[in-house]
């Protein structure tokens, strides 16, 4: 395990040793992931979008057993139970709060109270100026080439969009960059952009520390750049995520004939959440307000969490989707999650003075 060679204002705000964040993906960031990040000096998210309130308290007092670094928990702020979820990081200490949409101010304001680092993820310059006027602590912002739910832009071009927007208000909160990040390179390449940290999934699925099936793994270790497509027919929303039988399918079926699974797969996912039908239809209403679905598309979206759950956590990849970023055609190993954090900050601290060697 190193020591800190590359000290950002991410690092000295959330504490950690490494410029490096493993985000949270629904079904691969359990207790074990998170804690392994931790531990080698990076910031794990727990991924609480498909754990129930109480199934999200195990984990969080499971990571404080296996580790005293910090790490955070990724929030639907949308949620019916979202201000249950806030109080329940603050009650355990959670050094960071994550949102996968931007989060209501009053939840910025009771998470701040408490010392929770507030990092709402942000796919657009105008969401990034909105929640630093709220308070956000910190912005992550996932470019095109990331998997599970994406935009059109990538990377390059929105990462300096969302540093010149959040200059222009006179804002220096620490900017997290994600999609497309595997090796030292890439956090030397963002760094120099004006990023404070990078946030990798793919490359953090494919460790030891994950518990997503080997099988599995070893899918996404045969896959090159081209093999992850994006697609609205899963849930309605741009989803990137690996070219499979079953995608393939999907993309040529009618919207009709998917009504049947669409169906069943909401029968199941309520069996997995525990949530009642009156708490499934609120947020629902919740998530349609916040992220302007058809009603078409809300029903589209039951198909996610048991989907992802069928490939990422029980192996059946004929029945499930696998969400993935096209950094997957540059990944060909499973190291420790000490191991990959070790190479990626001494990648990037021997690029950056390889950079700074051109300055005359």
């Amino acid at each position: 395990m190193i020591e800190q060679r590359i000290r950002t204002p991410f690092t000295d705000l959330v504490g950690v040793r490494h410029p490096v964040v493993q985000t949270g993906m629904g079904w691969v960031s359990g207790a074990r992931l998170v804690s392994g990040t931790a531990n080698a000096g990076g910031l794990g998210i727990l991924a609480s979008a498909t754990m129930s309130y109480e199934e999200l308290e195990e984990a969080i007092v499971e990571v404080k057993g296996r580790t005293d670094a910090p790490f955070g928990v990724n929030l639907r702020a949308d949620a019916g139970d979202a201000p249950q979820r806030v109080e329940l990081l603050i009650e355990h200490g959670v050094k960071v709060a994550s949102f996968a949409l931007q989060p209501k101010p009053e939840l910025v304001s009771r998470l701040k109270d408490h010392g929770v680092v507030v990092m709402p993820s942000i796919g657009a310059a105008k969401h990034a100026i909105k929640v630093a006027g709220w308070g956000a602590d910190a912005v992550m912002v996932q470019g095109g080439e990331g998997g599970g739910h994406t935009g059109p832009v990538p990377t390059t071009l929105l990462l300096p969009s969302v540093l010149d927007a959040l200059t222009s208000v006179d804002s220096d909160i620490p900017v997290v960059a994600a999609g497309g990040f595997f090796d030292g390179r890439g956090l030397a390449a963002a760094l120099s952009y004006g990023a404070a940290a990078v946030g990798m999934g793919t490359r953090f699925l494919l460790t030891q520390d994950s518990a997503v099936p080997d099988a599995v793994k070893q899918l996404y270790l045969e896959r090159g750049l081209t093999d992850t497509v994006v697609t609205a027919k899963v849930d309605g929303m741009p989803h990137r995520m690996l070219r499979t039988g079953l995608v393939e399918e999907v993309e040529e079926t009618s919207r009709l004939r998917r009504l049947g699974p669409t169906a069943k797969r909401t029968l199941e996912f309520k069996k997995d959440s525990g949530m009642s039908w009156l708490g499934l239809a609120k947020d629902g209403r919740a998530m349609k307000k916040a992220s302007g679905r058809t009603l078409g598309q809300m029903a589209l979206a039951a198909n996610t969490p048991t989907m992802l759950k069928a490939g990422l956590v029980e192996g059946d990849t004929s029945a499930g989707v696998l969400a993935s970023g096209q950094v997957v055609g540059m990944i060909d190993d499973l190291p420790t999650c000490e191991e990959l954090i070790d190479r990626v900050v001494t990648g990037a601290a021997q690029e950056l003075g390889r950079a700074a060697s051109y300055v005359v």
